[in-house]
């Protein structure tokens, strides 16, 4: 991005979220790239180093102060009542907290086993509580959300080949294989996701693939704020029933499986 444009955005703020063991890993260097680069764009950024954190990935019944030990944990009921009530364990209200601050989240980490590491998911779990982004009190989901006004880049790292995660790849779309994050987190909470950003073949990088690496990764933070989100259908926009599913009809002839939830472009 030229100096000048640059110049020309308003200021946002940014929570980036690392999930990587290692403080030398190209995890570790790819969160560092973002933090720099966005700052030097004039952006806030606070940064969740899990790891360094030592974040408690395991949900229980400690997250809610007030949960006598003798009661049977109903975790929704438990963590609405505790969010409401401002009850929540320090660590989950701090991330709950940096959520409200920021205009964007980052989320950077390895695919372990087609999924996210288990620190990052117990985040997930622990931080998006019900009546913080789902839940009686709050707008509904897969529409303007609690959330709403935000947006998500995931940046995530993976051993296999890029073709590997084609249309046509053994492994799938990595479309599909992220889902659950883009549409089932983000989405459905309200905040915007654009298109991953995906570094194959990570466990043998050479220099000068990580500096190509590293200057793709520049050019898509500095479309954090005006690149297109994945247009995601919404649950209040008439596509969808009151079953809750799409209604026929409505998706471009050929199109299936989760791309059926993507609005046509063009």
């Amino acid at each position: 991005m030229h100096e000048a444009t640059r110049k020309q955005q308003q200021p946002k703020k940014v929570l980036v979220v690392s999930a990587h063991p290692e403080p030398r890993s190209l995890n570790a260097a790819l969160t560092t790239v973002a933090v720099e680069h966005l700052r030097a764009a004039g952006h806030e950024v606070r940064v969740s180093d899990l790891y360094a954190m030592k974040w408690k990935a395991g949900l229980d019944a400690d997250d809610y102060l007030d949960h006598a030990a003798d009661r049977r944990l109903e975790v929704l009921t438990a963590a609405g009542r505790a969010t409401l009530a401002g009850r929540l364990s320090p660590d989950i209200a701090a991330e709950q907290e940096k959520l409200l601050w920021s205009d964007a989240v980052i989320l950077q980490f390895p695919m372990w086993w087609f999924s996210v590491p288990a620190i990052l998911k117990g985040w997930m779990d622990r931080v998006f509580t019900d009546e913080f982004c789902d839940g009686s009190t709050v707008p509904p989901p897969y529409s303007e959300g609690a959330l709403g006004g935000r947006r998500a880049l995931v940046s995530v790292t993976l051993g296999a080949r890029e073709s590997s995660f084609s249309d046509r790849g053994i492994h799938g779309p990595l479309s599909d294989v992220l889902f659950p994050l883009q549409h089932g987190l983000f989405w459905f909470t309200g905040i915007s996701p654009l298109a991953p950003f995906a570094v194959y073949g990570c466990n043998e990088l050479p220099e000068e693939r990580y500096e190509e690496a590293e200057q793709a990764y520049r050019r898509r933070l500095d479309g954090l704020f005006t690149d297109e989100p994945v247009p995601f259908r919404t649950l209040t926009g008439g596509d969808y029933g009151r079953d809750l599913r799409l209604l026929p009809g409505v998706e471009e002839p050929g199109s299936s499986g989760l791309q059926l939830h993507v609005r046509p472009t063009g």
